[in-house]
């Protein structure tokens, strides 16, 4: 199944500058793992060290929160779009 992930601005330089990507898999975890082996460096920006996703980083599956779906375990379907999007903190 290949799904559709748009990458912040941020975070399109690991992309080659591309503000969606292509990549296959049936769980988000698949699809951020083909994200990692297409271009390397996602995983480092959207993973902690025991492989969860940071808490500064929001992914949605089909604009679904997947922090209150099954997190990395959410089952993507073909043709669905998968949203990176950083937190965003600050002002007053």
């Amino acid at each position: 199944m290949t799904v559709t992930v748009r990458i912040p601005t941020t975070l399109r330089p690991l992309s080659g500058g591309a503000s969606t990507v292509s990549v296959g898999g049936a769980t988000l975890r698949e699809v951020l793992q083909g994200l990692e082996s297409a271009h390397p460096g996602f995983a480092a920006k959207l993973l902690d060290e025991q492989g969860n996703l940071h808490k500064f980083v929001n992914v949605f599956v089909a604009d679904d929160d997947v922090r209150y779906l099954k997190g990395l375990d959410t089952e993507v379907s073909g043709g669905q779009t998968v949203s990176i999007v950083p937190a965003v903190a600050g002002g007053r």
